[in-house]
């Protein structure tokens, strides 16, 4: 499985699901972001996500595919 560490920028306490999968390359564009996630292919802390702007705080792990994202605090 890939790991990715993924720091948050700072002065911001989340980041929206499809734009996190644009950012770490996994998704060509926040479109295709949601369409991945739309797809049910995607899991926050182990559980389904579906809603496309979920937000995404430190300490969540992201899971797609063989992908894991850690998220931590810059």
């Amino acid at each position: 499985m890939q790991r990715i560490d993924f720091d948050l920028d700072p002065g911001h306490e989340y980041v929206e699901l499809n734009q996190l999968l644009k950012l770490v390359g996994i998704a060509d564009s926040g479109g295709q972001g949601k369409a991945i996630v739309a797809s049910g292919a995607v899991t926050v802390d182990g559980v389904q996500e579906l809603r496309k702007t979920a937000k995404i705080r430190a300490g969540q792990t992201v899971r797609i595919e063989d992908v894991e994202i850690l998220i931590s605090d810059a």
